[in-house]
């Protein structure tokens, strides 16, 4: 017997979706469109989460979504071990294209956790070594391996332990409150020295296989490294030959103002992670390295049913296309300073804002207590606000004390004016 599909007034999210689901906003959406979506109320609400970090090109560009169309009416499911296929090639020529010569193979999967584990076991293969090193505040999913080397909050990994064994954790510079003496500046130093001493004490440099680390931290705070600890980081990993992978997921696709996060340091790492801008959201995601490092991948040694799907990757293609036709890294850095300003001027007229960091429309503003501690509850009360307005928003960092602004690479001067508006009279009222 065909079942009747429920009418929409009976579909009730406290009863359908299980609990385990967070959501940050009581909206059932119905469509979206740019930085905007509709709910099935037909409210509009000005979108600067962009499903986390994920609607790069906006909701249902005309141009991703007509690729889909197509698409679908060809062939939608075409096993990458049984068929090659158009999509998936052209995929990896448009990628590659905006990476350095050395990251000029793709393997794709279908999202960032599965990429995370995807290099890590890229690179105990490649080098024959058993250890991880990845940094504190990090996160890069939550399967078990990617559980493993995430610690940007406690709930991520509690209660699934044992985790993988052998991955070791530094401390990723956390600029604005460094617990090292002297100048912020100068803070870089001290969290290499941490690094360095797992070799001491820890972990022979010998039996490291990656070195794993977040071009910018995202849920860990939108934190900034430094170009000079960056670079350290990529001469040591040369010195002792170690892979640097450079988890991109969320820092990568435009949305820091340069195509890549570690564009802005002037590195270049030996395998990257992709996803969550990659194809406008569908699920598809990537591995990048050099050939010479994926031919250590024996054939059947790592693999997945729907990695490479050809509506996703025509997708990708779409979003890849639009992304340089478009101008939306551009876009991105100067909206982003634009954005930056804004939200400096309001921090210089209201001090609960302890910070403001980020690059490109990757952008965060700290909240503070009086004594300069975090601030979760201020934080809060600013979305709260904000969702008042029908503007959504994010929380990030280990306490929820930071609020993360990741509007559409789309985004245009009036929407970041008109933002900054509403954020400004959520700030003031708390």
């Amino acid at each position: 017997m065909v079942q009747a599909v429920a009418p929409r007034a009976q579909l009730v999210p406290e009863e359908l979706i299980p609990r385990v689901v967070g959501r940050y906003s009581p909206v059932v959406v119905d469509r979206g469109q740019g930085c905007y979506v509709w709910d099935i109320n037909g409210e509009r609400w000005l979108d600067f989460t962009s499903g986390i970090a994920v609607i790069n090109t906006g909701h249902c560009h005309p141009r991703v979504v007509a690729a889909i169309q197509e698409q679908a009416t060809k062939i939608i499911h075409a096993q990458a071990n049984i068929f090659a296929h158009e999509p998936m090639m052209r995929a990896a020529v448009e990628l590659t294209a905006t990476l350095p010569d050395s990251l000029n193979q793709v393997f794709f999967t279908n999202s960032g956790a599965e990429a995370v584990e995807g290099a890590l076991k890229l690179a105990k293969v490649a080098t024959g070594r058993p250890a991880i090193v990845a940094f504190r505040g990090a996160f890069h999913g939550r399967t078990h391996a990617a559980m493993s080397v995430t610690s940007s909050r406690a709930k991520v990994r509690g209660h699934y332990e044992p985790l993988l064994p052998s991955v070791y954790h530094a401390p990723y510079p956390y600029l604005f409150r460094s617990p090292y003496g002297g100048s912020p500046e100068d803070a870089d130093l001290a969290y290499f020295r941490e690094l360095e001493s797992l070799f001491d004490q820890l972990v022979l440099p010998e039996d490291v296989a990656a070195i794993l680390m977040e071009s910018v931290a995202g849920e860990g705070g939108y934190q900034v490294p430094t170009a000079r600890w960056v670079r350290l980081v990529r001469e040591l990993c040369d010195r002792h030959g170690i892979l640097l992978i450079m988890d991109e997921i969320q820092s990568g696709m435009g949305r820091t103002g340069k195509m890549w996060g570690f564009e802005h340091f002037g590195v270049v790492p030996d395998i990257i992670t992709v996803a969550k801008g990659l194809a406008s959201g569908m699920p598809v995601s990537a591995v990048a390295a050099d050939k010479a490092i994926m031919d250590r991948w024996a054939p059947g040694s790592h693999g997945g049913t729907y990695g490479g799907n050809a509506v996703g990757t025509a997708a990708a293609v779409a979003t890849l296309q639009v992304i340089r036709d478009e101008g939306l890294v551009e876009n991105a850095a100067r909206m982003g300073q634009r954005l930056m300003d804004g939200l400096r001027d309001i921090q210089a007229d209201h001090p609960v804002i302890g910070d403001v960091r980020g690059l490109g429309l990757m952008v965060a503003t700290e909240f503070v207590a009086s004594d300069g501690a975090p601030n979760a509850a201020a934080a809060n009360r600013v979305i709260a606000a904000c969702l008042a307005e029908r503007v959504l928003l994010l929380t990030c960092g280990t306490y929820d004390q930071a609020i993360r602004i990741i509007p559409p690479l789309t985004v245009d001067a009036g929407q970041i004016d008109g933002f900054l508006e509403v954020y400004r009279r959520a700030v003031a009222g708390i």
